[in-house]
């Protein structure tokens, strides 16, 4: 599953969701954004800038997939978050792994992160040594099925 944050003027800036940040669900298969929520509430529509939350493309997004896989293959999680920033110029940057992240993302893409962890946990018993590109190729073709079944 994958999340945007983004600030707004009640979260004075910062894109921590318990101080009023959005919460943007993105397909995993596109970089689209799907869905968005304001402490716990969807939406369509930024409260501040008016600008359509749903649709956006986000830029650069296979090597953003690429990055997370490769995070995950280095600390051997199972589960993680990867806190990744787009820079203008040296396009997306990993900032942080979180051996713990957050549950908020639930929430943001509206499906339940056990609906997507199972496949997630059978490809693995099948392919425990699987390429970060083998990864992300599974993730989002497991994204579409998981799609398309709801």
């Amino acid at each position: 599953m994958a999340m945007l944050r983004a600030a707004t003027i009640e979260s004075d800036g910062r894109a921590n969701l318990h101080q009023g940040a959005l919460g943007i669900g993105l397909d995993l298969a596109t970089g689209k954004t799907i869905r968005a929520v304001h402490h716990g509430s969807p939406l369509t529509i930024h409260p501040d800038s008016k600008v359509p939350l749903i649709g956006v493309q986000i830029p650069d997004w296979e090597e953003i997939l690429h990055i997370a896989s490769i995070c995950q293959v280095m600390t051997g999680l199972g589960y993680l978050g990867v806190d990744l920033m787009i820079d203008e110029t040296l396009g997306p940057i990993m900032i942080e792994v979180n051996a713990r992240p957050g549950l908020a993302i639930q929430m943001a893409n509206g499906v339940g992160l056990m609906r997507r962890l199972e496949p997630v946990v059978d490809q693995h018993l099948k392919n425990p040594h699987a390429s970060p590109e083998e990864k992300v190729e599974f993730s989002t073709r497991s994204c579409r099925t998981v799609a398309m079944a709801s």
